[in-house]
């Protein structure tokens, strides 16, 4: 394994341990072999897997452009899952996909285009994964009370992307390699 790489939003402490209590009721119920650390939350943009030093340095000088984007906010919270209901490979917190975010992925396509680096050809579909990998097979009660436990929805203020390092054995194991702020609004009296 080489050196993988993703561009992700980072989530805000509340969020992160608000999921990290939803991980805990759920894992009463369900076999997953992975269950992300709360520190390991994030919302992918753009995924690279093995990437060389010098289109990960490329990446790093082309992403300030980045700063052009507006920081706004997005509705964070609805339980789903990808895969066959039977055994879903992976359960999520939806994230609201909203104009701002799609443009905020077409940023980082284009950013990543223009370093040589592959268009993803599906479309963008935002998430932030709770747990991974099933194991065995799922009783129909317990995917029938995953269709109702919807989390609160929540608000969540985006204004940076974090370009990550993979380091499989460690915990956590997504280390910030480097950060990007979105353009601000100018308010420097606000008081988050």
């Amino acid at each position: 394994m080489g050196n993988h790489y993703f561009i992700a939003v980072p989530l805000p402490d509340p969020i992160k341990q608000d999921l990290s209590r939803l991980q805990a009721k759920l894992k009463e119920d369900l076999t997953y072999k992975q269950w992300p650390i709360p520190e390991d939350f994030h919302i992918t943009l753009k995924f690279f897997g093995d990437l060389p030093d010098n289109k990960v340095h490329q990446l790093k000088e082309r992403l300030p452009e980045i700063q052009k984007q507006l920081v706004f906010s997005v509705n964070v919270g609805e339980i789903g899952f990808f895969g066959d209901s039977k055994r879903p490979r992976v359960l999520w917190s939806g994230v609201e996909k909203t104009e701002s975010l799609q443009s905020l992925y077409s940023a980082v396509e284009e950013i990543a285009s223009a370093c040589g680096i592959v268009r993803e050809n599906r479309p963008y579909r935002p998430h932030i994964t709770i747990a991974k990998n099933w194991i065995g097979e799922a009783k129909r009660e317990q995917i029938e009370q995953l269709d109702h436990m919807h989390n609160e929805q929540q608000i969540m203020k985006v204004d940076r992307i974090v370009l990550y390092q993979i380091f499989p054995q460690q915990r956590p194991k997504y280390h910030p390699v480097a950060t990007f702020e979105l353009k601000g609004d100018g308010d420097t009296g606000s008081a988050d």
